[in-house]
């Protein structure tokens, strides 16, 4: 059974067309069509049966794509014990995530790497998702850094690897001028009149005001939803509104007080997900180390 086809199968199974397959593997669709009826005739099988206008794997083709998984984690252990061996990781390793955690992990990590392992070269992607869309970057990257509010394993990472890297309150950020900027600590209570600059739906922070809601029993007044910090910032220092801001990663002279919330959740884990395959690369296991490393004094 010719291990490409396996892999062609797991492709499949993870990008959910041949589209998507081929224009991750640098191929046309038709030769990635091709392919799969190779394989149907090599193994004597139906491996995959129409979908609407599309493809899906039959119930051997699930199988033989979880078969595939398993031969490419044991290749990869193969190599990390051969990488083990020559003592010397090397090769390009590809990190995306989330812009806040990668402030303050690629930095030291690469300060880090160039001083123990030069022949690793690190390739950084910056994506702010929803926390159940993280796991699917697996399939292009080799490390995806995501976080989640509710538990260590972020929803849509079944079947993945997680590992934790840190964990980082999310305080309350308002502006230096601002009535409560002088407290120590806040509560749910005390900010229900806010006005709130928020986050999209299914992103992390807003667990957070979705527990002040339900803590206090009011709805909260959330005027704009915005992905980006740095904005999120701008609009929280010029105003009497308030938000929520991961405590490392937020500049000091940006005009604002950070206040921690007591009474709900606000810790996030922030981890690493991976294919169990490529966690078993030398490389990637260097990558990790010094990802945790570089941070460890903020790991709470």
């Amino acid at each position: 059974m010719d291990p490409r086809y396996l892999e062609l199968l797991c492709q499949l199974d993870e990008r959910g067309s041949v589209t998507a397959v081929a224009e991750a593997t640098f191929r046309t669709p038709s030769a990635v069509s091709q392919q799969l009826k190779q394989a149907a005739r090599e193994v004597g099988h139906t491996l995959v049966e129409p979908d609407g206008r599309g493809l899906r794997l039959t119930s051997a083709g699930r199988l033989l794509a979880a078969g595939g998984r398993d031969v490419a984690s044991a290749i990869a252990r193969v190599q990390a014990d051969w990488e083990d061996y020559l003592g010397d990781p090397a090769g390009e390793v590809r990190i995306a995530g989330l812009p806040s955690a990668l402030t303050y992990l690629v930095p030291a990590a690469l300060r880090q790497l160039r001083d123990t392992s030069p022949n690793i070269i690190l390739r950084t992607v910056d994506m702010d998702l929803a926390e159940h869309e993280f796991a699917a970057l697996t399939s292009d990257v080799d490390i995806v850094v995501a976080h989640s509010l509710i538990s260590e394993r972020p929803a849509g990472a079944e079947g993945l690897s997680v590992e934790s890297l840190a964990t980082e309150p999310i305080d309350v950020a308002v502006a230096n001028s601002h009535p409560l900027a002088g407290r120590h600590e806040l509560t749910p209570g005390d900010l229900v009149d806010a006005q709130w600059i928020g986050v999209p739906h299914g992103f992390p922070f807003a667990t957070i005001l979705s527990s002040i809601e339900h803590v206090t029993g009011r709805e909260l007044e959330v005027t704009q939803r915005i992905r980006d910090n740095r904005l999120i910032e701008a609009i929280v220092a010029s105003s009497d509104q308030v938000a929520l801001l991961p405590r490392f990663t937020t500049p000091r002279d940006a005009g604002l007080t950070l206040i921690p919330l007591t009474g709900v959740a606000t810790t996030r884990w922030v981890v690493a997900v991976m294919r169990p395959d490529t966690a078993e690369r030398a490389a990637i296991k260097r990558v990790l180390d010094a990802l945790r490393g570089g941070n460890a004094q903020r790991v709470t």
